[in-house]
């Protein structure tokens, strides 16, 4: 029998109101991947941050026994001292300084008066061969994309003697091949007798790469699926998280193709073309033409790069972008946006893929979220009504069924299935014709986002379009009554959604990169 390198017990977690973790347990084995599952908001990060000291010794009731001995993590640098090592969602690197100099970052190398940069650099190039990642570690982080950053990340873990490696959604910001090379990864460690643990709301992966899986419901534990013994399918994982049976991940709308046929055009676009806004050569978004229609959810498919959160931004009142050219037609005048207010004036939202940074303000209330990009609403002569406000978000609240004690919360404590509902919500309340959602559900459960899908039906039953920018294909098959594909900047197919299949989409994409397109 395999020896058993982690053990938590009875751990209970409390914050101002709110039971986090209530008696969960778990067992790791040594050189296993374990993975932790659940909606947002179950525990999951929750108990990661206990075991690695971030939330320390006192904090909580229970025991966390590690390889053989009671440990009291006080700090983060506790747990790393015996080599747990955790990753966050939220990268934790600097990017004006180089990959060397953020692997050693409070592990500096050298005396205390003097770093040793040739021993900086030689042992950062050393564990960046063993994490597969071929750059120099005199690279700055700004120069290389977030699934290098992740392996950087990996990379600093193993510098630090990771013996136990935790990783925090790894791969939701990531393309399906970086993913894929990440999960490998995972598996080339187990090989040398590391540990992970992963938490991950891509059930898929969970499957490919988890000998055991431990699923945490409303801060409980529910139970743990070994992948030798138990069926670990997605359909059977979603009912250990969700409590039930989800039968259909994609809510139905009725009728829409009958609908849909005479349905007014709400917004079109033509001849739409974006340079970058630094290297102003570049077009990054080429001679595009979309239309959407009344009661039409839209979905704009691509690889990573293809220029879709760019369309989305230039549209949305030019927030990105230069010599910006091309007309956009809403309800049949042609309309132009030199500032997001005038897209707003004119019922056109973009909810952004980036909640926290982009998004939200985390720091603040979810009252003040919800009514941020419609303050003339909630203001009597320029002053805002604050009863109308809480008015306001509490009615959001109740109708996105938003789990949060009170609208007077911050957002930044929220889980990110409720961020994202908050950041529906400030949208709706501009009222748009037109909603361009971009990743709409990127890093949330499948509980939360089925929800989120039942808005996005709501909103279309009402009149309204929606435009929905998805990485995954499932989503947009599943959603999507007409699809564009998007490769490098141009629109290269339009496929009705009945017809469409992750093979014809792709192949649009393979046939337009072999021409050039």
């Amino acid at each position: 029998m395999a020896k058993i390198l982690l053990e938590m017990k009875s751990i209970t977690k409390t914050f101002p109101g709110v039971k986090a973790l209530d008696n969960v347990n778990l067992k790791v084995e040594e050189g296993e991947i374990h993975a932790l599952v659940g909606e947002n908001g179950a525990g999951k990060s929750t108990l990661m941050n206990v075991l690695s000291g971030i939330y320390p010794y006192g904090t909580y009731e229970g025991d966390i026994i590690y390889d053989g001995e009671v440990c009291q993590f006080n700090q983060i640098k506790d747990s790393e001292k015996k080599g747990i090592v955790i990753i966050h969602q939220e990268l934790a690197l600097i990017p004006h300084l180089t990959i060397g100099e953020n692997m050693f970052l409070g592990n500096e190398q050298g005396s205390k008066m003097k770093i040793n940069w040739t021993d900086t650099y030689g042992k950062a190039a050393e564990y960046l061969k063993e994490v597969g990642l071929d750059e120099s570690p005199r690279t700055l982080i700004k120069d290389i994309g977030v699934g290098k950053q992740q392996l950087v990340e990996i990379a600093k873990a193993l510098a630090k003697h990771a013996k136990l490696l935790i990783l925090d959604e790894p791969t939701a910001s990531l393309n399906e091949d970086d993913s894929k090379a990440l999960l490998e990864l995972m598996l080339q460690f187990k090989k040398q007798g590391m540990t992970s643990i992963i938490i991950s709301h891509k059930l898929n992966e969970i499957s490919y790469v988890a000998d055991k899986i431990t699923v945490i419901r409303d801060g409980s534990t529910i139970e743990t699926l070994d992948k030798e013994k138990d069926d670990i399918s997605e359909a059977r994982i979603i009912k250990g998280m969700v409590g039930r049976e989800l039968s259909d991940r994609f809510p139905r709308r009725e009728n829409t193709e009958e609908k849909l046929k005479n349905a007014e055009i709400l917004m079109e676009v033509k001849n739409w073309t974006v340079h970058h806004p630094i290297d102003k050569e570049r077009v990054v978004v080429d001679n595009v033409s979309i239309n959407v229609r009344k009661g039409e959810v839209l979905g704009i498919s691509g690889l990573m790069g293809a220029g879709r959160t760019e369309l989305a931004m230039s549209l949305f009142g030019k927030s990105y972008g230069e010599n910006i050219t091309g007309q956009i037609i809403m309800n049949g005048e042609e309309v132009v946006f030199n500032s997001v207010h005038d897209a707003i004036k004119h019922k056109l939202a973009y909810v952004t893929e980036d909640r926290k940074g982009n998004g939200l303000i985390l720091s603040n209330p979810i009252k003040i979220n919800t009514t941020l990009a419609n303050l003339d609403a909630v203001s009597n002569h320029s002053v805002i009504d604050k009863d109308k406000e809480y008015d306001v978000a509490v009615d959001y609240k109740e109708k996105l069924r938003t789990k949060c004690p009170t609208v007077e919360q911050n957002v930044g404590n929220l889980s990110g299935g409720n961020q994202q509902k908050v950041l529906l919500a400030k949208w709706m309340f501009t009222n748009p014709d037109v909603l361009i959602l971009d990743e709409p559900t990127r890093g949330i459960d499948v509980g939360a986002k089925y929800e989120i899908y039942c808005i996005i039906n709501q909103l279309v039953a009402e009149g309204k379009a929606v435009i929905m920018i998805s990485s995954e294909l499932p989503e947009i098959l599943g959603m999507c009554d007409r699809i564009y594909v998007m490769n490098e900047g141009k629109m290269v197919g339009e496929l009705d959604g009945k017809d469409a299949t992750q093979e014809i989409i792709m192949s649009h994409i393979l046939k337009a990169s072999s021409k050039g397109e």
